[in-house]
């Protein structure tokens, strides 16, 4: 049972991670970033039942830390993906100065 309920976290992770990436680009609070935390809930209850974990209590504390970190790590990709962007342009931008001295 402990296999299954660690193959249902990582599924729930790795779900989880494009919807936080989505999620950052939006305003906090706004329809569309409600719609990137409940999007995967339904998937969530399927892993649940194709692994056959049920509901049991002591389930839930991994399965919602998986959802979150989840979550967490594609919003720090983003972010992290976005900030390598900004340093790309500004280093593009220092290069095209100096061919223009």
């Amino acid at each position: 049972m402990e296999i299954n309920l660690l193959f249902a976290a990582l599924s729930t992770f790795v779900l989880n991670v494009p919807f936080g990436f989505i999620r950052h680009g939006f305003k906090k609070f706004s329809v569309m970033w409600f719609v990137c935390i409940h999007v995967p809930i339904p998937f969530v209850i399927l892993f649940r039942h194709l692994f056959g974990l049920g509901f049991q209590l002591y389930t839930y504390p991994i399965m919602v830390s998986a959802f979150f970190l989840g979550q967490f790590a594609g919003k720090k990709i983003r972010i992290r993906r976005e900030a390598k962007k900004i340093l790309a342009q500004e280093l593009h931008a220092k290069d095209i100065k100096k061919d223009q001295l």
